[in-house]
């Protein structure tokens, strides 16, 4: 289980978020949502221990995995050889990886349906490749509490099938507590059991993804209206941001 507790952050005078509270069973997605500012990536960081809170206490393993916002860098590096790196942890500051750590990175790149990238440069994947690869290197990690920061965040529609369809994979095997920000409340609708949602000033809630992405909750956490359809059988609403239109202050 990871969890918050009347957790705090501050700098200076201006308090990033306050009294947030949850607690998350092994196995279960959390989705965080809020607008640009509020605190969610701030939020991840605290729960990494990156980040000390100004107030309150955290539970959370001494080993997790973290994904983060798509980036460059390590273009000329094997995809096997940035998935090593999620090895470092196990190998102490003069380790060198072994036979062992390879065919941990190549388990985790077959676990994300990437094996075929493995001798491949990282510079020449596509933006949902990489972050596949990304997330191949913290499944390396051996954790069981994944945190991904916003990974979806600039990719193609193509590209989002593609890493959603890795992460709803590991969610229905239930191995891994996954935590993840979006700005894509389908996302959340798909992936997450739970859902934390970051509004102005210190409002956080914090529930039942059903429960908390009520089309009203999402228009009052955005500002802009949703529209929602039925999903067809077995699958979640589809819930779409009205664009142009404004949120009725009634």
């Amino acid at each position: 289980m990871i969890a918050l507790s009347n957790a705090g952050m501050r700098r200076g005078q201006r308090w990033i978020f306050r009294d947030v509270s949850f607690d998350l069973p092994h196995g279960e997605v959390l989705a965080i949502l809020g607008c640009n500012g509020r605190g969610k990536t701030t939020l991840l960081r605290t729960l990494l221990g990156s980040l000390e809170l100004s107030e309150g206490t955290r539970t959370m393993p001494a080993v997790v995995g973290y994904v983060p916002q798509s980036q460059g860098g390590g273009d000329q590096h094997r995809c096997l050889d940035i998935v090593m790196m999620g090895r470092a942890g196990r190998l102490g500051l003069f380790g060198l990886p072994g036979k062992a750590d390879e065919i941990a990175a190549l388990s985790a790149l077959a676990t994300v349906g990437a094996s075929q990238f493995a001798e491949r440069s990282f510079g020449h994947l596509s933006g949902g490749e990489r972050q596949i690869v990304l997330l191949a290197r913290a499944l390396a990690t051996e954790a069981k509490v994944l945190v991904l920061d916003e990974p979806a965040a600039s990719l193609d529609l193509a590209n989002q099938n593609l890493l959603l369809g890795v992460l709803m994979r590991l969610r229905q095997a239930r191995s891994h507590t996954i935590v993840f920000t979006t700005h894509h409340p389908q996302h959340g609708l798909i992936l997450a059991d739970r859902a934390l949602m970051m509004h102005a000033g210190d409002e956080v809630l914090y529930g039942p993804t059903a429960d908390m992405m009520t089309d009203g909750e999402l228009a009052r956490l955005y500002g802009v209206p949703f529209m929602r359809n039925t999903g067809a059988v077995g699958r979640p609403d589809i819930v779409s941001p009205i664009f142009g239109a404004t949120v009725s202050s009634s």
